[in-house]
């Protein structure tokens, strides 16, 4: 019976757990010192109000007091002692309930101080509490978001453990798709796969192409090495016939000196 009081408590203590939710906690404490804040206003309340009650009655009674002490000595003017002093007889017993009432009266008013202070305390806790309960529930708001944003992502949450899974699909996919396309791509260029649109080559055609444009390129710089090679040796010759020309004109219009005689 021990064994099952126990294994009862524990499964009723982790069922609680899992439905208490703290901002309701908070909620409910607040209410509950509100409550109490409110009990504590009212009896401040009801203090005053019993103040303003002796209050009223001291006023009765002072006013009776004067008033018998006015009739005694009226009284005593009219030559009846005997009526002024049975007004002063009441008038005393009247001093003496006002004296009790005082008494009251300040003991009153002491309670109203104290429960007043009382209340203006406890309504500066419940505010710092009000401010404290907002800022728990705003911060348990935010990790429980936080931590519900990481399960899902992870893939260890129970509502949202969907996501991970989807995002490793995707990655799968893509992964495949990329694969997929690079095998083509070299099973095009190695020519395994014909290209109907003939953009695609081979390595042999590729490499023959570039062989092709080196020759090319090589044969156009021998041409224009050769033809300023050309121009020069035409422009060399033009220069020496001229310079030969030159200097066999003086030979001509010199007369010989036996040519004379």
């Amino acid at each position: 019976m021990k064994r099952m009081g126990m294994i009862f408590r524990a499964k009723a203590n982790k069922a609680l757990d899992r439905a208490e939710d703290p901002r309701e906690t908070l909620d409910y404490s607040y209410q509950k010192q509100l409550e109490l804040l409110q009990k504590v206003r009212r009896g401040v309340a009801d203090v005053a109000t019993s103040r303003k009650r002796l209050e009223l009655q001291l006023n009765q009674l002072q006013g009776q007091s004067t008033k018998l002490e006015d009739q005694g000595r009226k009284a005593l003017a009219l030559g009846r002692e005997d009526l002024a002093r049975e007004a002063l007889s009441r008038r005393a017993a009247l001093q003496q309930q006002v004296t009790d009432l005082e008494t009251q009266h300040q003991t009153l008013q002491g309670e109203e101080e104290k429960l007043t202070l009382a209340a203006q305390r406890l309504q500066a806790k419940v505010d710092a509490f009000r401010t404290k309960k907002e800022t728990i529930k705003a911060t348990y708001t935010a990790a429980q978001a936080q931590t519900r944003i990481g399960e899902a992502f992870s893939g260890i949450s129970e509502e949202m453990g969907d996501v991970g899974l989807a995002i490793q699909r995707a990655e799968d996919k893509t992964a495949q798709l990329q694969a997929r396309a690079g095998a083509i791509d070299e099973l095009l260029a190695s020519g395994a796969l014909d290209d109907p649109s003939g953009m695609a080559k081979d390595d042999i055609a590729a490499e023959l192409d570039r062989i092709s444009g080196g020759t090319d390129v090589e044969l156009e710089l021998q041409r224009m090495k050769a033809e300023l090679a050309g121009g020069s040796t035409s422009k060399q010759a033009i220069e020496g016939g001229t310079t030969d020309q030159q200097d066999a004109a003086p030979q001509q219009n010199t007369p010989h000196k036996f040519d004379k005689q």
